[in-house]
């Protein structure tokens, strides 16, 4: 490690690797600080179950955002795989489901028609769809450019019911206009909840933007299975930055950072003792709670909490289902809905809020081993079976976590159970040591493990993909207060899930900067958590 730089990157997650990357192809120096002991933060493969050789992708799971122009551009060897059956939701207390087949409209159709009753649903949804695919089709090649301002975002839209359903008004208005039945309801609204704690109707409208960021993945908004796993991805990445020339240091943990605009110092400490570095440009792949205490900066009051358990399982065999004719191939290749009727849901936030675990838990899950099983050892015949429950925020876990998290996995498998034809357990692997195949990850779990404040997944509330505030327009999303600090983690203006968007833009604005030889716009009323 030398002792100057021209860019240091905090954080080794997928998109400072991004950052780092395309910076040093651009010939700087590039030093990138993790605390653990490798690479990839949220997005990586692991073996959590001892003597199973499984690598499960542990915390983040599934792929959208990441636009092909990155992959592209850096040359990556990642591939992801496209799910023709895009979800499988059991009608709560029946026998029937819905099954959305997207490669076969008339059996979608038929599903639709055969669960609610209705021969307007199937019409109702492709509406729904197309106006957002429409939504997605514009807003999704922004995302790589320069920041748009409100009012270029909708005019590229060009849509004005869709800019009021998705932009102006609670989404929980355009779910409901649109959908008859409850379960109907549901499926949509489950796209605004992902990581996001709130109700359909919330005037705040984070889940509008959660609901965005879930439906424009490159324009389509497919989430689709990364082959290999999540480890596949941010192992191309690591060797696509230090073949370039970057410098990767794990087991390196940030202590703090000044900058003065022109020149920054980095203090850290690794099991070698402490020691610091200088450089021109810091980005920050952190998130900005964690940015703001590495600059000595008083911690924002409004940080949302994550509200989220996630469990991974390794199954024997595939459940069988309610639905008889149904194969459990099918349900469990897309993402299988439980209890996230748009009652239930609502249900589940106001227990969820008032501090109390809800019932029963919504969740929702998929295999990935049914669509790429190249992350199953030779000769492992198993399933992988993640679960993802909504409305478990990290509030729920402060006390007696240990206990609080038992209880929550004991509910949440529950509310599995009562839609499947027998218990989940029955299908769950044991290892060689008896234990069964089965790990929970609370939102506290993933603030000890990933630095992810409070557990959210996207390091803070998602921003609205265009500028909102004066000094933003025509910026990358990634400045700070601070000339020289980037933010380029998941937490920046166009940030969260798996995406790298951020961590390019940040680079961007590095690059601009150093063309330019001026200091990058800074928006004028935002600290430097507000990037």
């Amino acid at each position: 490690m030398r002792r100057r730089y021209d860019v240091v990157v905090v954080g080794g997650g997928h998109n400072a690797l991004v950052a780092a990357a395309y910076l040093a192809r651009a010939g700087r120096s590039v030093l990138v600080l993790e605390r653990s002991e490798r690479v990839g933060g949220a997005a990586v493969s692991e073996a959590p179950f001892a003597g199973v050789d499984a690598r499960l992708s542990r915390y983040s799971y599934l792929v959208s955002l990441l636009p092909r122009r990155i992959v592209d551009e850096l040359g990556l060897r990642f591939e992801t795989r496209r799910r023709r059956i895009s979800s499988y939701t059991p009608v709560p207390g029946t026998d029937t489901a819905v099954l959305i087949d997207t490669a076969d409209a008339e059996r979608t159709r038929a599903s639709l028609e055969r669960a609610t009753g209705d021969p307007a649903a199937f019409g109702a949804w492709q509406a729904f769809y197309d106006q957002a695919a429409r939504v997605a089709r514009a807003v999704f090649p922004t995302m790589l450019e320069p920041l748009a301002s409100r009012d270029e975002l909708r005019r590229r839209i060009a849509d004005d019911a869709a800019w009021d359903a998705l932009f102006e008004r609670p989404i929980g208005e355009a779910v409901e206009a649109a959908f008859a039945d409850d379960v109907l309801r549901g499926i949509a609204l489950t796209d605004a909840l992902i990581g996001t704690f709130a109700s359909a109707r919330e005037e705040s409208l984070r889940q509008n933007r959660c609901f965005l960021y879930h439906v424009i993945g490159n324009g389509t908004g497919a989430w689709d299975v990364p082959v290999g796993g999540m480890g596949a991805l941010t192992g191309e990445l690591a060797a696509c930055a230090a073949s370039a020339g970057a410098e990767l240091a794990t087991g390196v943990e940030v202590t703090a950072i000044e900058a003065d605009g022109q020149r920054a110092s980095v203090r850290f400490e690794s099991a070698a003792g402490a020691g610091s570095v200088t450089c021109e440009h810091v980005i920050a792949g952190c998130a900005p709670a964690v940015l703001d205490r590495l600059l000595g900066s008083p911690p924002a009051a409004d940080e949302p909490e994550g509200a989220q358990l996630k469990v991974n399982m390794l199954l024997s065999r595939l459940p069988r289902l309610r639905e008889s004719a149904a194969a459990p191939a099918d349900a469990f290749a897309g993402t299988f809905h439980v209890n996230e009727t748009y009652t239930q849901l609502e249900s589940a936030f106001a227990q969820a809020q008032a501090g109390h675990l809800p019932s029963p838990v919504p969740c929702e899950i998929y295999c990935h081993s049914l669509t790429d099983p190249s992350i199953l050892g030779p000769g492992l015949e198993a399933h992988t079976l993640t679960l993802f429950a909504l409305h478990t925020p990290a509030r729920l876990f402060e006390r007696d976590r240990a206990a609080r998290t038992g209880e929550a996995l004991a509910a949440t498998l529950r509310s599995l159970d009562s839609v499947l034809a027998e218990p989940i357990e029955d299908c769950v692997l044991r290892g060689p040591d008896g234990s069964l195949c089965l790990e929970a990850k609370t939102p506290l779990d993933l603030e000890d493990e990933l630095a992810l404040p409070r557990g959210n997944i996207f390091h803070r509330d998602l921003a609205w993909p265009f500028a909102e505030h004066d000094g933003e327009a025509g910026g990358w999303g990634t400045e700070t207060e601070i000339a020289n600090v980037q933010l380029g983690g998941a937490g920046a203006r166009r940030g969260g899930g798996v995406s790298g968007i951020p961590g390019r833009n940040a680079a961007m604005a590095v690059l601009e900067v150093s063309k330019r030889g001026q200091p990058a716009r800074a928006p004028s009323r935002q600290p430097a958590r507000r990037a």
